[in-house]
């Protein structure tokens, strides 16, 4: 942050606080007078401890480790060896060792493990050659192998620099400064306008103004307008989760106005481009690649031929050429996976569309077209509104081929599912907040479900949580069903094969909980829907709601789970 008047380092760490669902292992800051502070931990308990100061140039920094252990030591910001230089990274730069090794040799002394560190000694050894800062920085753009959003603040000068390979980053334009932030929430409460950097390129940012450069030279970007949606629930809530649970019905509703009038447009040209190309595939990651496998299946049940392929693995099951459309669907706009596959598929020629919340995030830069979910800001690590909406968008592309759905329902539908079942997904959470194995069983649509519903048992409740077909329990997992083993089965409609694969667990002692929406199969959860597509929303919220309160019952840390980022921008 950099101002024209003079602001604190607990405003300064405030703003910080709507980026921490990309890490919250360590916290810091640097001022521009040369003060630097961090330490391990989040980033409230760290302004606890911290004196007030003003400043009017600071950097800041809340780290998801990945070189170097959780330390003091290793938090962000570095410094150079005099500490002239302060620095703040993202992202991991490849061929550290070799450039740390050389820095050795010519003197300079390492205070922690990361392979940030090294940026900062590699400029002060490069301003100590006679270069200016910014040459120093494109010295190290042409060097550095890997990915980083850089920001560098030398003390005692009111500037600060920034740059980026592969990672995110945007320069918010305030009324009173500037902010240089990893995405728009670290300021789209004060401002909504910016501008977003691309790759190789470096601004120099005063209170007053900024410049950009590439490759040395002088360029010109454009500001940017964009207008960021939030949810305006009221009632408390004791965590993000299940707060963004009840806002579902709200962003959902959003959502379908949306695509019934301004994204209509682009809805419709989307279909449009899929209807021209040969191959669609979809790509995504956790939660978004659940979602995207119900959108195959979506269109597999009106004759559409589509497939999804997990980001990771792209490019080792995936071909492309110019009659392929590779669809994105990220909550972030800025999952490093996505981004190369991505990359990958636009050097095979491909098209290019996606279905993101951030707007003007990279993904959404990157495509043709893009749709935007309008689930506002979700501050718990796991997804949940973020997911329904991403469904509501396959739901409403899949009913421009025919797919027979009412959409309009849906939020009425959502509210009501919540109300009617959450007090006995409380109950049920009683009784398996014990349980060390939880199995989720699907065919068909319900699969994606069992999946998803697994996932946040796992990243919430720590519990070991296995979302499988219905069909592949013979196949092996059936050998690990004892007595009183839980098993959610999914099963929708008239599946009567799924229910076929709940007798058969009920025959080795498993404690099943059925969640259909046919009383027939006598469900522990009746889901008022028809068979269009609503029970794959339906019974997810049922999945998140489980998660949650088993969660609460173990008294987990529910919105920052261990080890886990909202936003993943490495590799």
């Amino acid at each position: 942050m950099i101002l024209r008047e003079e602001f604190t380092n607990k405003e300064l760490l405030k703003a910080l606080k709507g980026l921490e669902y990309r890490g919250y292992d360590s916290v810091g800051y640097a001022t521009v007078e040369g003060i630097l502070q961090k330490d391990v931990g989040e980033i409230d308990n760290f302004v606890k401890t911290l004196p007030e100061k003003k400043t009017k140039a600071a950097i800041s920094h809340t780290r998801w480790a990945t070189h170097g252990g959780v330390t003091q030591a290793n938090a962000h910001p570095h410094a150079s060896c005099h500490n002239t230089l302060y620095l703040v990274h993202n992202g991991i730069i490849e061929n550290y060792e070799s450039l740390r090794e050389e820095l050795l040799t010519q003197g300079h002394e390492f205070a922690s493990e990361t392979d940030s560190e090294v940026i900062a000694h590699f400029i002060e050894q490069k301003t100590k050659e006679g270069l200016t800062i910014a040459e120093a920085i494109e010295s190290f753009i042409k060097v550095a192998k890997g990915t980083y959003a850089v920001l560098l603040l030398p003390r005692g000068e009111e500037k600060i620099y920034a740059f980026k390979k592969d990672s995110p980053l945007v320069l918010g334009i305030l009324p009173e400064g500037h902010m240089v932030s990893s995405d728009i929430y670290a300021f789209s409460d004060r401002s909504q306008k910016a501008i977003f950097f691309e790759d190789y390129e470096m601004a120099v940012i005063t209170p007053d103004g900024y410049s950009f450069y590439k490759d040395g030279a002088l360029i010109t970007k454009e500001i940017k307008e964009f207008n960021v949606q939030f949810t305006e629930i009221e009632k408390d809530f004791p965590h993000y989760m299940i707060k963004e649970i009840h806002e579902q019905p709200l962003v959902a509703e959003r959502l379908i106005t949306s695509l019934h009038n301004e994204q209509k447009p682009v809805l419709e040209k989307l279909a449009d481009l899929m209807r021209k190309s040969r191959k669609v595939v979809f790509v995504a990651a956790g939660t978004s690649y659940h979602a995207s496998l119900l959108g195959v299946h979506f269109f597999h049940n009106i004759g559409v031929e589509t497939q999804t392929i997990i980001a990771s693995e792209f490019k080792n099951y995936i071909t492309c050429d110019e009659n392929t459309l590779v669809i994105a669907i990220s909550q972030s706009g800025e999952t490093m996976d996505v981004l190369k596959a991505l990359k990958y598929a636009k050097a095979q020629g491909a098209h290019i569309a996606s279905i993101v919340n951030v707007p003007y995030s990279t993904i959404q830069r990157m495509s043709a077209l893009s749709l935007e979910i309008l689930a506002g800001q979700e501050i718990c690590v796991a997804s949940t509104k973020t997911y329904t909406n991403q469904v509501v968008t396959l739901l409403a592309l899949a009913q421009q081929f025919g797919y027979t759905v009412t959409l309009d329902t849906i939020s009425e539908r959502i509210k009501e599912c919540i109300t009617t079942h959450e007090k006995k997904v409380q109950e049920l959470a009683k009784t398996l907040k014990d349980k060390h194995d939880i199995y989720l069983i699907g065919r068909g649509l319900s699969y994606p479900v069992a999946r998803e519903s697994a996932l946040k048992l796992k990243e919430i409740s720590y519990v070991h949580a296995e979302g499988m077909m219905g069909g592949e329990l013979k196949h092996g997992t059936i050998a690990l069903v004892e007595d009183g083993t839980p098993v959610v089965c999914l099963i929708p409609d008239e599946d009567y094969e799924m229910e076929s694969n709940t007798r058969e667990v009920q025959a080795r002692g498993a404690h099943t909980i059925i969640i259909s929406n046919n009383a027939v199969f006598r469900p522990d959860f009746l889901l008022n829907t028809a068979s269009d597509g609503k029970f794959a929303v339906l019974a997810t919220i049922i999945g998140q709601m489980l998660a949650y309160y088993i969660a609460k019952e173990r008294g987990l840390p529910i919105d920052k789970p261990r080890n886990l980022a909202k936003s993943v921008t490495v590799e």
